[in-house]
C-alpha cells in the first residue's frame, strides 16, 4: 500500500478525513484528493480526464450525498441522483483506466426493514427497505451491483464494505439533516448552555441502534485493501446495539446536562432495530477497538472546541 496511488474520493467528509489519517499513519504518501469544487464526480467527462491524467492504483469510494431521516425523506430525488451519478461514473473510470482495486463504501439502509437480526450479508434483497431512505438505499445497492457486475464481466477487483452508522470527527452537526448521534450531542449541549428544562427528542427512543467510530471504519477499509478480494459485501459495525433511549442518556451524562428528555413520538422512529452481523469480518482478522463511551467522549471535547 505503501507504494500505490490511492484516490480518495469524498476526502473531505467524515468518513474520507478519516481514511485520510489512517492512510497518513500508515505511511502511504501518494494520496490523491480533489474537493468536490475542483471536481464534480456526477459529471462523466471531467471524471474519465481525471482519471486519466492521475492514474490511481487503488480508488476508495468515500464520497456520498448523506444524512438523516429528514434529509433522505426531503431531498429524495437528489440522494438518489447524486449518489448514483457518482458511484456509476468512479466505477466505470476505475475500470477503464484499470485501476487495481477499489473499495466501495455501502451502508447498512442497503438491508431490508424487516430483516432478521443481526442482519447478514445474505440478506440483501431479501425484503422491502425502510421507505424513508429508500432512495439513498437503492443508490448504494446499485453500487454494489455494479461492483459484482464489472468483477463479473471485466474481472475488475471491486469489493464493497458496508458500515454501520458512524460518528467521529468532522461529523455534521447540523438538527435539520444530521444523523441521531450528533444531532444528540449537539442539542443536549445547547440545552446544557442555555440552562433548558427539557430536550425533545424524535420518536419513541425504542429503536436500537449500532455505532461505529469512523476511525475503527478506516482502519477497517484498511485492513480490507490488504486482504479481501472476494466479491460478497463485509458487514463493518461493532456488532453491539443499545436503544436510542440509552444513547440518549448516555450523552446527557456525558455533557452534563441535567433536565428531563421528552420524546416526540408524532417523529418517525424510522427501522425498529439495525445490528450487523460482523461474524465474516471478524473471522477475516479484525474487530473494533474504540468503546462507544469513550469514543463520544473524544467527540463531544472536539465539538465543545470547534462550536
Amino acid at each position: 500500500m505503501q507504494n500505490k496511488k490511492i484516490y480518495i474520493a469524498g476526502h473531505r467528509g467524515m468518513v474520507g478525513s478519516a481514511l485520510i489519517r489512517k492512510l497518513q499513519a500508515a505511511h502511504c504518501t501518494q494520496l490523491i484528493t480533489r474537493t468536490s469544487q475542483a471536481l464534480d464526480l456526477r459529471n462523466q467527462a471531467a471524471v474519465d480526464a481525471f482519471f486519466k491524467e492521475e492514474q490511481p492504483d487503488i480508488v476508495i469510494m468515500a464520497a456520498a450525498k448523506v444524512g438523516g431521516i429528514q434529509a433522505n425523506n426531503t431531498y429524495r430525488a437528489d440522494f438518489i441522483y447524486d449518489n448514483l451519478m457518482m458511484e456509476a461514473n468512479v466505477m466505470h473510470a476505475a475500470y477503464q483506466h484499470q485501476v487495481e482495486k477499489l473499495l466501495f463504501l455501502g451502508s447498512s439502509c442497503i438491508y431490508p426493514k424487516l430483516a432478521p437480526q443481526p442482519l447478514k450479508e445474505a440478506y440483501l434483497l431479501s425484503g422491502y427497505l425502510e421507505p424513508t431512505n429508500e432512495p439513498y438505499a437503492i443508490a448504494k445497492i446499485a453500487g454494489i451491483k455494479m461492483c459484482e457486475a464489472y468483477r463479473d464481466q471485466y474481472g475488475c477487483n471491486f469489493i464493497a464494505a458496508m458500515p454501520t452508522n458512524l460518528y467521529g470527527p468532522n461529523d455534521n452537526y447540523d438538527l435539520q439533516n444530521s444523523h441521531v448521534l450528533p444531532a444528540l450531542i449537539r442539542k443536549f449541549h445547547e440545552a446544557k448552555v442555555a440552562q433548558a428544562a427539557e430536550v425533545v427528542l424524535w420518536g419513541t427512543g425504542t429503536p436500537l441502534r449500532e455505532f461505529l467510530h469512523v476511525d475503527d471504519l478506516a482502519d477497517a477499509c484498511y485492513f480490507l485493501l490488504q486482504h479481501y478480494n472476494e466479491a460478497a459485501i463485509v458487514n463493518i459495525g461493532t456488532g453491539i446495539d443499545l436503544a436510542i433511549a440509552d444513547l440518549a442518556l448516555l450523552i446527557k451524562d456525558i455533557v452534563g446536562y441535567e433536565g428531563r428528555i421528552v420524546y416526540d413520538a408524532s417523529k418517525p422512529d424510522g427501522t425498529p432495530r439495525k445490528l450487523m452481523d460482523v461474524s465474516k469480518l471478524t473471522a477475516l482478522g479484525w474487530s473494533a477497538s474504540i468503546d462507544l463511551a469513550n469514543g463520544i467522549r473524544s467527540v463531544y471535547e472536539a465539538y465543545k472546541n470547534t462550536h
